[in-house]
């Protein structure tokens, strides 16, 4: 059976019907889904798959207890001995092992997504990203689909990548000077 990570900027609250079409195919072949307890996307989608009553789904958490599980699923709590990011981040690597597929929500800015975006590809794992600012979707297969994300985004963005992304991530980054030249 396939595992989906479904993930997601935390400033996305809504699911529209191009999203809610993509999960829906999801549904239909009875895959695993993984997903965080996070406010944003994560409870979006939670809300999402309760609706439609979908049983297979397991909510990560780092902590003691979870933020959100709209449904009732099965809970895994996730060690972390970190803070801050760092303890949230513990999650979503576990999620990106486990899983075989990911379904990001990008809001265009969020580093965390990102972070997800590249785990999974470094894992040797494809991802479909939905662009909330720009509203289309993106396969991530390959590091040229990876930099391609990257040559678009603003320069906040990759101040913010240098900062706060994985090691991973911060490589794309700083092998393409381009990409932080002024």
């Amino acid at each position: 059976m396939r595992t989906i990570f479904f993930s997601g900027s935390r400033s996305i609250s809504r699911l529209n019907p191009q999203i809610r079409e993509r999960i829906n195919n999801i549904l239909s072949n009875n895959f695993d889904i993984v997903i965080g307890d996070a406010n944003g996307a994560d409870k979006a989608i939670q809300k999402f798959l309760q609706e439609q009553d979908y049983a297979n789904v397991h909510i990560y958490f780092s902590g003691k207890i979870y933020r959100n599980n709209v449904g009732n699923w099965q809970f895994v709590q996730v060690d972390s001995k970190g803070t801050g990011r760092v303890f949230y981040t513990a999650k979503d690597k576990k999620m990106a092992e486990i899983a075989d597929y990911g379904f990001i929500l990008w809001d265009g800015k969020s580093i965390g997504s990102l972070n997800n975006i590249a785990e999974l590809l470094q894992l040797n794992k494809p991802s479909l990203v939905y662009h909330s600012q720009t509203k289309e979707f993106f396969k991530i297969k390959s590091s040229a689909d990876l930099e391609n994300i990257l040559s678009n985004i603003e320069d906040d963005v990759l101040a913010s990548i240098l900062e706060k992304g994985n090691t991973f991530l911060k490589s794309y980054v700083t092998k393409q000077p381009s990409l932080i030249q002024e």
